[in-house]
């Protein structure tokens, strides 16, 4: 073997390890996002069977507030059928309907003495806070994760090996309009 075989054979390898790498670099990209989603999609799940029973346990004491557990129970719907169908921008959407009617469900709960009281009221209030408060963080996560992969797919070299091998971009879970409005919660309590 030449000196001239030697070094095309020695390019060959190392251009051969180099798109190796950046190939399975782009499957650990890819399922870190998937991975992400489901850590969310475990999330929702839980929020998603105890909002029934919050729903319950507060329509014992408000009789006279059965629109505000309807727009909760139709966000939890939403959600639902957007987790199911995997539309991740409509599930944008319904997550922010569903954290709004939860807020005003919470301070409209302020006006009964008796339900703030309850103990189940008050371990399903906590457990709902505390879901919320992680399905944020996951989110910020997978936010996170996309963003990373769509990048990637997107730089050179890398782009050549995402298209030829069909890599896609994921969708970020984005914040509607309403969503990023204060929550006026005064006018919860005004009759």
């Amino acid at each position: 073997m030449t000196i001239t075989g030697f070094i095309f054979w020695a390019v060959v390898v190392v251009l051969i390890v180099y798109l190796i790498i950046i190939y399975n670099n782009l499957v650990t990209l890819k399922h870190n996002v998937s991975k992400a989603w489901s850590n969310i999609d475990v999330l929702l799940k839980q929020r998603h069977d105890e909002l029934p029973k919050l729903v319950e346990t507060c329509r014992q004491y408000m009789q006279y507030e059965q629109d505000t557990l309807e727009k909760v129970m139709q966000a939890r719907a939403s959600v639902a059928s957007a987790q199911q169908n995997g539309d991740i921008s409509a599930l944008g959407s319904a997550e922010g309907a569903l954290r709004m009617g939860l807020g005003s469900l919470f301070a409209v709960a302020e006006a009964y003495p008796e339900l703030k009281a309850d103990q189940s009221f008050q371990h399903l209030q906590a457990r709902i806070t505390g879901l919320e408060n992680s399905i944020a963080d996951r989110r910020e996560f997978y936010n996170e994760s996309v963003n990373i992969n769509n990048v990637r797919i997107e730089q050179f070299p890398d782009v050549i090996l995402a298209r030829f091998f069909g890599f896609k971009s994921f969708t970020l879970l984005e914040f509607t309009s309403e969503e990023l409005v204060d929550l006026d919660i005064k006018s919860l309590f005004e009759r």
